[in-house]
């Protein structure tokens, strides 16, 4: 490892853990520590919710599967691509509404609580379980990513470099919360996206060109070029519906919520998608055009997810080199971070201060907070210490679990008024059964990702149960109209 990569990476961390530091004198109760008192701006809600969904798989999971697959990959960037820009259209500013008007809701347990006048807290403790089980998944998962990049450029065990990696990300997350972790995420998002513009580009010129590239692919490998008929219709649909994903997940969601006013939520989804755009472009060129490099070079590519990281290696200065791969933790950190603060307010706030201390202070909650931080870390830490994780497995299990299990129920509680808390509870039990069952089985329909039929599944169960047992207050149903009225 060179001395300038070295100083890059310690310059970009101190940045972050600084930041951390900053918000700390600035966190005075609950509603700051975990939503940041709803006052970011259109640019940092954007980007922080854009770098917190695509974490190191975007620099990781992605350019692997396309160096794999090829072309055929590309169809889970369409899904996702079509999945955030309806997930901001038709969400972002009716939850920013109902949250605030719902007693001030800063938590999705707490939006579904009051949503659906659950006096006894039965909702409230389903969504707490569900978000703590597939958020200790998703977070392993991102720190699986870190200690890949730290063994590959550091040159350390893998074992010493998940805890060198976990302890940076748990530090800022524990002292700033909420907006250390947006304003982190801003920061990280911009850098991400700069490192996959920049880096595809340099691939590129240095291979001599787009038509010598798809050269060497089709002398290689013609099915990487096969856009359509080299995956089975099972196959593009399972990754187009990785789309469906985006209404279930917290800490998207959470961003939406915390945005300073609903007026300028038009204003963030463009520039979020914008973002979304170049950068997915971007994560795919680098896989795909990185195979290029990699058969004329003759390089040893081992792991298909260290392709971003080996070609930061061999074509940029130590310098640049430090800074691309700085965006590779960037992209980690900004994911892990947002994960830990949201199942750190579940636990905190809907669970702490609803059942066990009702009349805790402020300055309590956000220290149980920042405990609870440590401890979910722990946790994930220990998940991780298997070196041959995959960070793609990992994400797409996590991401499904959500999707089916909150985002059905999301879209519903929007949007249809006849929604019960039978219904919601029973699409949250049905939609996660369903990715957990689905998963173990093999073979035909069954390797359709598991999001699919899972969110299919949680639709009809809501709709379903909210048929029988006590219906809708009258009050619900005004209270629904009222923020129809100020949505319009």
């Amino acid at each position: 490892m060179e001395i300038e990569v070295l100083i890059s990476f310690l310059l970009y961390m101190t940045l972050m853990v600084g930041i951390g530091f900053y918000f700390y004198f600035k966190t005075d109760d609950l509603s700051d520590y975990v939503l940041g008192g709803r006052g970011l701006g259109p640019g940092v809600t954007a980007l922080s919710a854009g770098a917190s969904d695509m974490s190191g798989w975007l620099l990781l999971g992605l350019p692997g599967m396309m160096y794999s697959d090829g072309l055929v990959g590309a169809w889970i960037a369409i899904g996702l691509f079509i999945g955030a820009y309806l997930n901001w259209h038709y969400v972002a500013k009716p939850l920013r509404v109902y949250t605030h008007y719902l007693n001030d809701a800063i938590t999705i347990p707490d939006y579904f609580s009051n949503r659906f006048a659950d006096k006894k807290n039965t909702l409230r403790v389903v969504t707490a379980i569900v978000i703590l089980v597939f958020y200790t998944l998703y977070t392993s998962s991102g720190l699986v990513g870190g200690a890949k990049l730290f063994e590959a450029t550091f040159n350390l065990d893998y074992s010493t470099a998940l805890v060198v990696g976990s302890i940076i990300i748990v530090s800022y997350t524990f002292l700033g919360g909420y907006n250390a972790v947006s304003w982190t995420d801003f920061i990280q998002g911009i850098l991400m996206m700069l490192a996959l513009v920049i880096t595809p580009l340099v691939v590129i010129f240095e291979i001599g060109g787009v038509s010598e590239a798809l050269k060497i692919i089709e002398q290689t490998d013609v099915h990487k070029l096969d856009f359509i008929s080299s995956s089975t219709i099972i196959g593009a649909i399972s990754l187009m519906a990785w789309g469906l994903g985006y209404f279930g997940q917290p800490h998207i969601l959470v961003r939406f919520m915390s945005i300073r006013d609903e007026d300028e939520m038009s204003r963030a989804k463009a520039i979020g998608m914008t973002w979304m755009g170049l950068s997915i472009i971007g994560s795919l060129a680098v896989g795909f055009f990185g195979f290029a490099y990699v058969v004329a070079n003759g390089v040893d590519l081992q792991d298909s997810e260290k392709i971003f990281i080996t070609l930061t290696q061999l074509l940029f200065n130590p310098w640049i080199a430090g800074f691309l791969l700085a965006a590779i933790l960037a992209a980690i950190m900004s994911t892990i971070d947002s994960q830990l603060l949201v199942s750190s307010s579940v636990l905190t706030r809907d669970i702490y201060n609803a059942f066990l201390r009702k009349d805790a202070s402020n300055k309590e909650l956000v220290w149980v907070g920042r405990a609870t931080v440590i401890g979910i870390a722990i946790i994930a830490w220990y998940l991780s210490t298997d070196r041959n994780s995959s960070v793609l497995q990992l994400v797409s299990y996590a991401w499904a679990g959500f999707g089916a299990a909150f985002g059905p129920l999301i879209i519903l509680s929007l949007y249809n008024a006849n929604i019960t808390r039978s219904g919601a509870i029973a699409g949250m039990v049905a939609g996660s059964l369903t990715v957990i069952i689905y998963k173990q089985l093999e073979g035909g329909i069954f390797d359709l990702y598991e999001l699919l039929p899972g969110f299919i599944i949680a639709w009809i169960a809501i709709l379903v149960f909210s048929k029988f047992g006590e219906q809708a207050s009258q009050e619900d149903k005004e209270i629904f109209k009222e923020v129809q009225q100020k949505l319009l």
